[in-house]
């Protein structure tokens, strides 16, 4: 794996430390998603939810799903970032900056695994 000038190479067990905290997270993930679209599916084949309700109480009960929802979703982009960055550590581009094509850096990666920029260009990227 690269790393930047003046860091030390990545070590196996490194590498199976960022790989197992990405698996980890990965499982955490699948168990929310899974928890998500249950309680939303629950809620859609309640025909009798709404029967009665005022304007607030359904406002109300569309924000709570739109909610869930929206946090279903994010559940689910970084459930898809770290099988990404693991697909990257099985093909050896782990740690090179999609942008520029330097490496990232080692302390960022253990940080945030899931990095795919390394700082320069992640606050390029941010000041668009």
């Amino acid at each position: 794996m690269p790393v930047r000038a003046g860091e030390e190479r990545w070590t196996a067990d490194e590498l199976a430390a960022v790989r197992g905290r990405l698996e980890e997270e990965i499982g955490k993930f699948d168990a929310e998603i899974a928890r998500a679209e249950s309680e939303i599916a629950e809620r859609m084949g309640d025909s009798s939810e709404g029967a009665g309700d005022d304007q607030a109480d359904a406002g109300a009960k569309t924000y709570e799903r739109e909610h869930e929802m929206a946090l279903t979703y994010n559940a689910r982009d970084l459930l898809a970032q770290n099988e990404r960055a693991i697909a990257r550590i099985d093909s050896g581009t782990y740690g090179i900056c999609e942008s520029c094509g330097k490496p990232i850096g080692k302390a960022r990666l253990q940080a945030f695994p899931r990095a795919t920029l390394c700082v320069t260009c992640k606050q390029r990227e941010e000041r668009r």
